[in-house]
Parts: structure tokens; sequence; C-alpha cells
């Protein structure tokens, strides 16, 4: 199952943009084995400034068809990173090719994608950075898998 990340702005080089390479990377290589990955990131940018309603245009257009959307939003349902891992096995082995995760703007996701998820995650009840979100998002993914592979990277 190929996994997407869906989000708004431009992750710059810089210590986040390495922390999620590094994931994305790691995931890569212990997800193979398990039928996750690889981990792409698309990236939009309303350069006219309409808000969330833009936002959910751009990024309605880079999910890939067919996917399990996941959409990350603070009023979401948290899951704990096992929990997390056998959502993204159950995908997989549901058949799903793909699972695309979005993460809004600074001013959230628009209720209209929102609702088109098939699940809303919170990654707890704290507001994020959404340039932080996407590294945070990485290394779940990445533990999911180590999870998934038996790996004694999560300790749990």
């Amino acid at each position: 199952m190929r996994l997407h990340v869906c989000a708004v702005g431009r992750l710059r080089r810089g210590p986040e943009r390495d922390l999620y390479d590094d994931y994305a990377t790691r995931l890569d290589r212990t997800g193979r084995a398990l039928g996750l990955g690889p981990l792409t990131l698309h990236e939009v940018e309303d350069r006219k400034g309409g808000g969330p309603a833009a936002e959910a245009a751009l990024l309605a257009r880079v999910l890939p068809e067919g996917a399990a959307v996941c959409a990350l939003d603070e009023r979401g349902k948290t899951l704990s990173s096992p929990d997390f891992a056998a959502m993204l096995a159950r995908w997989r082995d549901e058949g799903w090719g793909a699972a695309a995760f979005v993460i809004g703007g600074a001013d959230g996701i628009a209720p209209e994608l929102v609702a088109r998820a098939d699940v809303t995650l919170s990654l707890g009840r704290m507001v994020w950075p959404h340039m932080l979100v996407r590294v945070m998002l990485a290394e779940q993914l990445y533990r999911a898998a180590a999870i998934l592979a038996g790996s004694p990277y999560h300790r749990a």
C-alpha cells in the first residue's frame, strides 16, 4: 500500500525537512517487506490566500484516486501507536492500494474535506505547527511499520 502525505505549504531545508526525510527513508526500508510504502510527499500552496476552502480544492487534486483518506485534525480521534499500526495493516489487508494523510494549513482543513475522510485523527489535544506535524506523522508511520515488523524500535 503506497503512502502519501498531502500537505499545505512547502517544507523547506532545515531540521524539520531533515527529520522528515530520515523517517521517510526508514519507513521505506522497513515497510517494503510489509507491503507499506514508499512514502510520497505532495505539497500544495494557495498563493491567493483563499483559506481552508481553497486549500481543500488543491489538496483534493493531489489525493490519489481510490486511496483511504486520513485527515489530521485536532478534533479527530486519538489512537495509540499500536492501534495506528493496526489501522494501516487493516487497510493494507483490505486491499487499499494507497493511503493518503491530509495535513491542512495554519487554519486547519476545510470541513468538506474532513467529511470526505475515511478517518479523522488527532495527534493529541495540543495544536501543532503544520510543518512539525509532517515530521510527527512520518515518525508514526515508521513506528507503525516497526511495530508490524516486530522491531524493538517501539518499546511500549
